[in-house]
């Protein structure tokens, strides 16, 4: 059977649905089902992802194509009454770009394709609208030379510019109908000046050379950023929409519009958008005017207002989720151009999602599924401080919340190469273009003159979670001076300035910020993934503050606190490396033992701050040498400190010096040659865990053993634990529940499971040292020289020090899981590495039967989220296992 490659759209019915998004595009499958709902959509047609993919490898049309595209034409053609080239009645064509997953203003569009010399004067009888025919044309000259030519878009800018200080006016609605032939005859000229050809006056070639350009515009560079910061594949192609053009600029009983079923901000329950009079589509998001919010539409225009009240909410109702959709209205007449699932912040996500199971659209686990447990991370953004006194110099619309502060700069690429630098940025600009897309990736922050809420930089930045003022009017953006003025007010590049997406404020320097707090649907949303998930969700932490923190935001213990951070305050750092520098046991005994009641009092706040839930506390893992001086100036300071000659803290520093300290003397090994180190610890930690029950608290201290690889190893270190725990609750008199396990991160050690399981209680993975002792690689210089080219080149899927290794690594810590509860069945196990964060990790703890992950408390909340789609995703592969 012949593929087909062209699935058309019209008269009340679609060849495609919704759930074709894989072969019609997030676009052409939207207009499909919209088409099928009896929703007024014009004619048109999608020719598929297939065919882009197979132009994208043979830079040709499959066979076929060409003559499905006619056969379509003519269909549309007949629809509109209407003929493609036809001097006297043009049909005239938007061609879109649409790939499966939404990518805002990331590929091309061309509007009002068909017109040429001809045309435009049958335009300008049928619509008796000279000024709309030559405004089309302009449009057209400077979509078809930007897009399909590769001409820049500021080759147009200036001739605008210029016509328009010519005529003294500010707006491209003041130019009348000569100004615009004008301007059409100066595009002309411009493309013949820069690119050395003319704009194709033959309406198929428009046609075909714009399809293919949209099939390149999958490979252009802003759609490659694009997808690898939001991790869609590189494979699916885009699919092309042809559609019959409806105008919005036939004066100002016509007009376009961007609009969402509810808030994309904050998730309110309103229909929330734009609209400009006298304007095409591309005139709202592309942020050129700033346009007018779609309740003062029920004014100018009240029939299409209130037909487009009836539509969105039959879309949302049928889509069963909030929707983004672009309408026209051509001479009072409702059109709709697009119905997609509308890009939102998470707060909105998850205020949409908690409403809509409330209003029993949908059940309570597919509002967990459509949130992505990373889209959390946004929440827990710093806000301004409503305490901090501010400077507030301008305001704009609050187009994506949370705050940020940073150096100002102007172009994307000074935006990257001061982030490499080190340097936090605000990305300052009239208005964002997609070709902006790598500078607003490393921007703490964007700041747009122009465009509104539903603009470009509006909406890639709630994508990307970032904060952003839009339409801020009250500045004057001069970037070939880098700089912007408000009023009398001159802000350069490299001042630092403060915006706060929540608000639009623009604020003069650094302002301080504040923690974060969870919404009430956020705490509802949280509670629902927390009934669902099995795996349990712990937290890094080594202070009290952090373990308090960890805690509000649902940790339910500490999997990991890490002692060795305890070490480093400046009044214990010196005691720290006396005993280092000391030249006998005894020495090292009398210098320990001042450390003893810092490191109990350290103790005690962690166990209190997470009294009632398990605290399981890592004994010191890193060698002695990182906590020597490294320099001529910290040596001299030190041995003034302690009395110490220089020299001799020089030999000491050169005797602890390793060629690989990653796998020298550190962690157990180091318990075990210099075992008052970790008597020094066990004893603090049982000291302070007794003293608290004997205070009335309910404490759960876990001591966890680091870098393992021998049973014997643990098994001396267990015994001295064990004897010096017992005898501190013996001299205190309480009873109190402990577990001594160790960290699972050398391969011997997860081949030795069930040996090393005879002595553990627990097991922790660490698996950011087990990926490095797999992989053979030394995080720090792989990620400074190498790895990040690996994934690049697709050698490797993803960072393994981010997303587990599951074909290596992971084989590893599911070896060892087996291994481990043939021995002991009710053996606790954990992952207390940074993978304990990371979706896809959790997922896999999942699978192999973790008991818990941990992470940064930060994490939590996406902790608690990954854990229950994990549980649910696996239930669907049953049930779906369970049908076959």
């Amino acid at each position: 059977m012949k593929k087909k490659f062209v699935y058309f759209f019209g008269d009340g019915k679609a060849e495609g649905n919704k759930d074709m998004k894989d072969l019609l595009g997030g676009k052409g499958a939207g207009l499909a089902e919209m088409t099928n709902t009896g929703v007024p959509v014009p004619p048109g047609f999608t020719i598929t992802t297939e065919a882009c993919r197979y132009y994208q490898t043979h830079k040709a049309y499959p066979p076929g194509l060409e003559e499905e595209i006619e056969a379509n034409l003519s269909m549309v053609e007949k629809s509109m009454g209407k003929g493609f080239g036809d001097p006297e009645n043009p049909l005239l064509l938007s061609v879109r770009s649409g790939a499966k997953f939404s990518m805002p203003g990331m590929m091309d569009t061309v509007l009002n394709l068909g017109l040429n010399d001809q045309t435009l004067v049958g335009l300008t009888h049928k619509t008796s609208n000279r000024r709309m025919a030559y405004d089309s044309y302009r449009r057209f000259i400077q979509m078809f030379g930007s897009i399909v030519l590769g001409m820049e878009h500021k080759d147009f800018e200036v001739v605008l510019k210029e016509i328009k200080r010519v005529k003294g006016v500010r707006l491209d609605t003041e130019l009348d109908a000569d100004d615009l032939a004008h301007l059409v005859e100066r595009y002309k000229e411009e493309v013949k000046e820069v690119k050395g050809i003319e704009i194709p006056q033959d309406p198929r070639e428009q046609l075909k050379m714009t399809i293919i350009a949209v099939f390149d515009s999958w490979d252009n560079p802003r759609a490659i950023t694009y997808r690898k910061l939001n991790n869609i594949p590189d494979d699916l192609g885009t699919a092309v929409t042809i559609q019959a053009m409806v105008f919005g600029n036939m004066g100002q009983n016509s007009g376009t519009g961007v609009a969402f079923t509810r808030d994309p901000a904050l998730g309110k329950k309103k229909f929330y958008g734009e609209y400009l009079l006298n304007a095409q589509g591309e005139d709202v998001v592309a942020g050129i005017r700033t346009p007018n919010p779609i309740s003062r539409l029920k004014e100018e225009l009240p029939e299409a207002y209130g037909q487009l009240m009836d539509i969105y909410q039959k879309l949302e109702a049928h889509y069963r989720d909030m929707q983004d959709i672009e309408f026209t209205i051509e001479d009072g007449r409702l059109f709709m151009l697009q119905t997609r699932t509308g890009k939102r912040t998470t707060k909105a996500a998850i205020k949409i999602a908690v409403d809509m199971t409330n209003e029993g659209l949908i059940s309570k686990e597919e509002a967990l599924l459509r949130i992505e447990a990373n889209q959390l991370d946004q929440l827990l953004h710093r806000q301004i401080d409503p305490s901090a006194k501010k400077e507030v110099i301008a305001c704009g619309l609050a187009a994506s919340p949370g705050a940020a502060s940073g150096k100002v700069v102007f172009t994307p690429d000074d935006a990257c190469e001061w982030n490499h630098e080190g340097h936090r940025v605000i990305l300052v600009r009239t208005e964002t273009s997609p070709d902006d897309i790598h500078g607003m990736a490393v921007a703490q922050g964007i700041l747009t003159s122009r465009g509104g809420m539903t603009s470009h930089a509006a909406v890639v930045a709630r994508g990307m979670g970032k904060c952003c003022v839009a339409g801020c009017e009250a500045i004057s953006v001069n970037e070939e001076a880098k700089e912007f003025r408000v009023k009398d007010l001159v802000v350069k590049e490299g001042d630092v300035i403060t915006i706060d997406g929540g608000t639009g404020e623009v604020i003069l320097e650094e302002v301080p910020t504040i923690e974060p707090e969870l919404t009430p649907e956020m705490l509802t949303f949280l509670s629902w993934a927390d009934e669902i998930r099995s795996l349990g969700v712990r937290a890094n932490a080594d202070t009290p503050e952090d373990a308090k923190r960890a805690r509000d935001f649902g940790a339910e213990g500490i999997g990991l606190c890490r002692t060795e951070h305890m070490f480093f305050g400046e009044e214990r750092l010196p005691i720290m490396q006396a005993m280092i520098l000391a030249k006998d046991e005894e020495t090292r005994r009398s210098t320990l033992d001042k450390l003893l009641p810092m490191q109990k009092q350290d103790f005690k706040d962690i166990l209190k701050a997470m009294e009632g839930l398990p605290v399981t506390i890592r004994l010191l893992d890193p060698p002695l040498h990182e906590f020597l001086p490294k320099t001529e100036e910290e040596v001299e300071r030190l041995s003034r400190k302690i009395g110490v000659p220089k020299k001799e803290i020089a030999r000491k520093t050169e005797d602890l010096k390793e060629f690989n300290p990653m796998l020298g003397n550190r962690g157990c090994r180091l318990g075990i040659i210099m075992p008052e180190i970790y008597q020094m610890q066990v004893r603090a930690i049982f000291e302070a865990a007794c003293e608290l029950v004997k205070e009335g608290y309910h404490v759960k201290p876990e001591v966890m053993i680091p870098l393992v690889g021998h049973v014997n190893e643990l098994k001396v270190l267990k015994e001295d634990t064990q004897r010096i725990a017992q005898e501190i609750v013996n001299s205190i008199g309480v009873n109190l529940d402990y577990f001594i396990g160790t960290m699972i991160e050398l391969p011997r050690a997860c081949i030795t499971a069930d040996e090393i399981a005879t002595e553990a209680e627990f097991f922790s993975f660490g698996t950011n040292d087990l990926t490095q002792t797999v992989f053979g690689f030394s995080r720090d210089d792989a990620e400074g020289k190498f790895l990040f080219q690996y994934v690049d080149k697709k050698i490797l899927e993803d960072n393994p020090f981010a997303v587990l290794d599951r074909e290596g690594v992971g084989e590893l810590v599911r070896m060892a899981v087996e291994k481990g509860r043939k021995v002991r069945p009710h053996l606790k196990i954990g992952i207390c590495g940074e993978h304990g964060g990371d979706p896809s990790s959790i997922e896999f703890c999942h699978q192999v039967g973790l008991d818990y992950v941990s992470c940064s408390p930060y994490r939590v909340p996406i902790a608690r989220l990954a854990a229950a789609h994990a549980k649910l995703k696996k239930s669907a592969r049953e049930d779906l296992s369970d049908t076959r």
